[in-house]
């Protein structure tokens, strides 16, 4: 044992850091001789021997995660897809906000990462401290970004689109600055059985034109409405009073909302008529049908109370008749006819529920003629009084419109005129039933004057229902019937007038539509030799924008 220990510690001194300086020779070399280094990619085939003159690609070997050096950084799904791009997770774009250091220089703002540490498991995403992410996001050098994917959350389901809007057969209509704008034009031709509506019938052609035009504001506040429709009709034979007429009805109303609770409404009107063949107010010996024009506005404010909202207005409206035309080829002055009315409303309703709201209405009105006496000496101005009672709907958009009943009361200031009074019905609803049906229900009462002697005025009550169905979104069919009671008050007669009809609309696109309608009327009345019944056909076409 002595000469072994002394063996090795005869050993040259040197031998031992000669020995340490192979080892770090042969440890350098051995590292200059890896093919690749420790923070390459490690899913790449490495080649084995010389680079230059590979012979053979050694075997995939799956690092594991700790031996790998840096973690490789998988792109998130549809990253790549832009804002354009096809993107496998549904995931709704987003457009990325600008950041306030990019703001002047519009340069694009992107969520961003640094490198992955190797201490973080490659299926993680790092967190970054809030000085870093500023640091990078206002475009530090030295620090690429690398653009986050999107975020991967269950879309949101976007809402679907008006009703209005999915019919592909309504008109777009012309936008014109802050208005749209919506005209059209029928014409119409067809066979009437008994135009002049007499009691001995005599058929003839007839022929129509009939334009329209409805504006619409697009504001957010306030708005407008226009309705303007027109026609002409002429007949083909050559009867007496000639039957040719115009027809006009304009209304414009408008709506101020002056507060959340207050508003101002607004309207005018304008009606061009004739009356109707077979009148009793048809003097003897015309040559065509007497022209009258009714033209007027009228204004109101409206406030609300929480749930009760109190209305006044006021309206004034002119009547002015053409002067007659005779057979001689003189006129005849109708200016007993003209006359002045003005009137007032109050009115209070009460939001019971949503889209319901009952209402009380009063009304007051006075009729003044340009003539102290008619041509009869009559003294035919008057004074009327109207209440009523009823409510509005607005359910969901299936049930709309108004509908109301009460009673009215118009005295004479002539004496020997009997006073007219009785009860009145007003409404226009419109019930959507189905995707497919619409049921429509009108009623309507009004006085119009008289130049009978001994009458007072006429009492029209109407009412009227039409149905549409849809057998197709081009094809629809529509079904009418109406009901009208004339009561000429300070006399026997009454009459009632029936009609039915049945429609064919075939609509070719958003701006042809042809059109069919069979139309039956009849009029039965308490006086002989006033009954009457009418046939009519019609056949048109509608052009619309």
């Amino acid at each position: 044992m002595p000469r072994l220990r002394q063996s090795r510690s005869a050993l040259p001194r040197g031998f031992g850091m000669l020995m340490a300086a192979c080892a770090i020779f042969a440890g350098v070399d051995a590292a200059a001789q890896t093919p690749v280094p420790a923070y390459a990619n490690p899913l790449q085939p490495q080649p084995d021997g010389d680079p230059k003159k590979p012979e053979r690609f050694q075997k995939f070997k799956r690092p594991a995660p700790n031996a790998s050096g840096a973690p490789t950084t998988f792109a998130p799904p549809a990253s790549g897809a832009g804002q354009t791009g096809f993107d496998s997770t549904n995931a709704k774009k987003k457009k990325a906000a600008k950041s306030k250091s990019n703001a002047r220089t519009g340069a694009p703002s992107a969520t961003v990462v640094p490198p992955t540490p190797a201490s973080v498991s490659p299926y993680q995403r790092p967190q970054l401290p809030p000085a870093a992410v500023t640091a990078m996001a206002a475009g530090v050098p030295g620090a690429p970004p690398v653009a986050l994917g999107p975020n991967q959350t269950v879309p949101k389901k976007r809402k679907p689109k008006p009703k209005d809007q999915l019919d592909p057969y309504d008109p777009l209509g012309i936008h014109a600055g802050a208005f749209y704008l919506y005209p059209a034009i029928d014409l119409t031709g067809g066979y009437d059985s008994n135009p002049d509506r007499s009691r001995i019938a005599t058929g003839s052609m007839l022929y129509s034109v009939a334009p329209e035009l409805r504006v619409r504001s697009d504001w957010s506040r306030h708005e407008l409405k226009a309705d303007l429709r027109g026609s002409y009709t002429w007949y083909k034979d050559d009867s007496t009073p000639s039957l040719n007429r115009p027809y006009t009805d304009a209304k414009i109303t408008g709506r101020v909302d002056v507060t959340k609770n207050t508003r101002i409404d607004l309207g005018s009107r304008l009606q061009i008529s004739t009356d109707n063949p077979g009148s009793p107010n048809l003097s003897a010996g015309l040559s065509k049908l007497p022209v009258y024009t009714t033209f007027g506005g009228d204004g109101g404010v409206s406030h609300r109370f929480n749930r009760l909202e109190l209305g006044i207005k006021g309206s004034a409206e002119r009547t002015v008749w053409q002067d007659a035309s005779l057979i001689d080829g003189t006129t005849a002055s109708t200016n007993d006819r003209n006359y002045n009315q003005y009137g007032g409303t109050l009115r209070a309703g009460y939001d019971l529920s949503p889209g319901v709201m009952p209402f009380v209405e009063a009304g007051a009105d006075t009729r003044v003629h340009d003539l102290q006496t008619d041509f009869s000496g009559y003294r035919r101005d008057s004074k009327g009084l109207t209440g009523k009672a009823g409510s509005t709907f607005e359910l969901s958009r299936h049930l709309t419109g108004e509908i109301a009943a009460g009673y009215l009361r118009r005295d004479y200031e002539d004496s020997r005129l009997e006073g007219l009074h009785g009860a009145i019905a007003d409404a226009s609803l419109i019930w959507t039933a189905s995707a497919l049906t619409t049921v429509k229900l009108t009623a309507k009462s009004t006085v119009a004057e008289s130049t009978q002697a001994g009458i007072s005025g006429v009492f029209y009550r109407d009412a009227g229902l039409q149905i549409d169905h849809a057998l197709r979104r081009w094809l629809i069919g529509t079904v009418k019937a109406g009901f009208g009671l004339d009561d000429y008050v300070g006399s026997q007669r009454e009459d009632r007038r029936y009609s039915a009809g049945a429609g064919l609309t075939y609509k070719l696109n958003r701006a042809v539509q042809i059109k069919g309608e069979f139309r039956q009327e009849w009029l039965r009345s308490n006086v002989t030799g006033n009954d009457y019944t009418a046939s009519i056909f019609l056949v048109g076409l509608r052009f619309q924008y």
